[in-house]
């Protein structure tokens, strides 16, 4: 089944890890695919997500240690078990996971024993292992560089590839023979839980388009600078002989910071990279769209010009614009389903990037009630067809929370209860907001946009407390778990609303 942006239809984000189950973190197993069942019976057919590489610093999915390998946190241990990879009565004995909030250090203390005891049960199995060896061959080109960076972090107390042996950091082709010599079992551990991950991801893929549900995946602009991509491909990033980075990712202060925001990844040699052809951002989108349908790219804006930050600089101050790819990237890439995160300082060139190529841009609703000069852009009455129309997004806070809590770092008390009397009046709501999840709602799929999106914590009205991450903070994000799946009544409604504004795929 095709999956078209271009269709007028809705869908719902919510990432793998906020899935309930009972191994500490959501992932591809049997919640996955009964939530790609509800999505179906509300008349749904977009399921949007986070990144879903293996976590780097801070657990953020947009700081992962690869640009090309799965989170082995997300491979099901209930399906390892029904392959006779894992036993019952070894999951019975999971420990008891706090309800509501991923505790990552204690959730990988349980999920990476098992599976080191799957691959154990793997290797004494006589049967056919040409699956594993036809993948392994078939992802050579990334799995290798990142099954051997794996293995040596690993047996190197997990420390940056920055702090290991000077011959290891720079590649030397002798240490990594050695290297790979020493750690032959580790290495065929992370190829095997990549096949894992592959195969559960790939089930539950062929489930949703079996019921008509396709999957919006994310891509980061930049990469972690602890990364296998970094390591092995130096020559495609500013970095110094003893590899790090020369000059670093960020943005120019603005109203909201006067210092601006230093985010600290390495940055690109566009030249470099032009002068393979781009080859490795086109295997790295290649491999995004082996696992979705479609692809928000974000930081669209940083395709048109980045803000460039030397490494010795403190804040993002002193920074200066560089030009980024422009068309040259995208026409090498060719026709693909992408949504531009076109957020922030959108200049003409950007809106003129997008255009040119024909990608969706993001309204999200939560925006269009400030005094900023922009916010009228997110009034549904400005949307344009060819976009994405959110109630907010993983960096909002939840649109209950948004509306009914007052007073913040983030917005002072006059601000909310400015935007907060500016949103009753547009949206025609009478009573205050009791529900202003579902006027919000309301307010993205009744718009002109073709696609409409609603974070879950939205479409169940929760709280602060769901927030899936606060930009600028590094405690506490990307925690935050559903408890149980949204039951038949939301959906019911869910569904009602997106039949009557001609959404639904029912």
């Amino acid at each position: 089944m095709a999956f078209d942006l271009s269709e007028r239809a809705s869908g719902i984000l919510l990432h793998l890890t906020s899935l309930p189950g009972p191994h500490g973190c959501g992932d591809l197993g049997p919640e996955a695919h009964a939530f790609a069942r509800s999505l179906q019976d509300a008349g749904q057919r977009w399921w949007q997500m986070l990144p879903v590489g293996p976590l780097g610093y801070g657990n953020s999915p947009y700081s992962a240690h690869s640009s090309f390998a799965g989170n082995p946190l997300l491979i099901s241990l209930e399906r390892l078990a029904e392959e006779s990879l894992l036993s019952r009565a070894a999951l019975s004995d999971a420990p008891r996971f706090r309800r509501g909030r991923v505790d990552y250090a204690a959730t990988r203390s349980w999920r990476m024993p098992q599976l080191r005891n799957a691959y154990a049960a793997h290797g004494r199995r006589t049967d056919d292992h040409s699956h594993f060896e036809a993948f392994c061959a078939a992802n050579a080109g990334w799995l290798e560089d990142f099954a051997l960076y794996a293995a040596i972090k690993q047996s190197r107390g997990d420390r940056p590839w920055t702090e290991w042996e000077p011959e290891l950091r720079s590649r030397d082709r002798a240490a990594l023979d050695r290297a790979r010599r020493a750690l032959r079992a580790e290495i065929d551990q992370h190829r095997f839980e990549q096949f894992l991950f592959d195969d559960h991801w790939q089930a539950l893929r062929d489930e949703c388009h079996q019921l008509g549900i396709g999957l919006i995946g994310d891509l980061p602009i930049f990469v972690a600078h602890d990364s296998a991509d970094v390591w092995a491909h130096r020559e495609l990033f500013f970095l110094d002989a003893q590899g790090q980075p020369t000059v670093v990712a960020g943005v120019p202060p603005d109203y909201f910071s006067a210092t601006g925001q230093r985010w600290g990844n390495p940055l690109y040699d566009w030249e470099a990279l032009e002068r393979t052809g781009f080859h490795w951002w086109l295997q790295r989108f290649a491999q995004t769209f082996a696992r979705f349908d479609a692809v928000r790219l974000d930081h669209f804006i940083g395709f048109t010009r980045y803000w460039e930050v030397p490494a010795r600089e403190k804040t993002a101050r002193d920074g200066r614009w560089r030009p980024g790819p422009g068309a040259r990237l995208f026409e090498a890439l060719g026709p693909a389903q992408l949504i531009a995160e076109d957020l922030g300082e959108v200049t003409p060139e950007v809106t003129a990037l997008r255009e040119r190529f024909g990608f969706p841009g993001m309204r999200v609703l939560q925006f269009a009630f400030g005094t900023d000069v922009q916010a009228r852009a997110f009034l549904p009455h400005n949307y344009e067809r060819n976009s994405v129309a959110y109630t907010g997004t993983h960096d909002n806070d939840t649109t209950s929370a948004w509306f009914h809590d007052c007073g913040s770092p983030q917005r002072s008390k006059e601000q909310c209860e400015e935007e907060r009397r500016m949103a009753l009046a547009y949206l025609g709501v009478k009573d205050g907001g009791r529900e202003i999840h579902w006027d919000m709602i309301r307010g993205v799929w009744g718009s002109v946009a073709n696609l409409a999106i609603a974070p879950v914590q939205d479409l169940l009205g929760l709280g602060s407390e769901a927030r899936m991450n606060l930009p600028g903070t590094t405690e506490g994000n990307w925690e935050w778990r559903l408890d149980a799946l949204p039951d038949a009544a939301v959906l019911e409604r869910l569904g009602g609303m997106t039949g009557l504004y001609g959404r639904s795929a029912r």
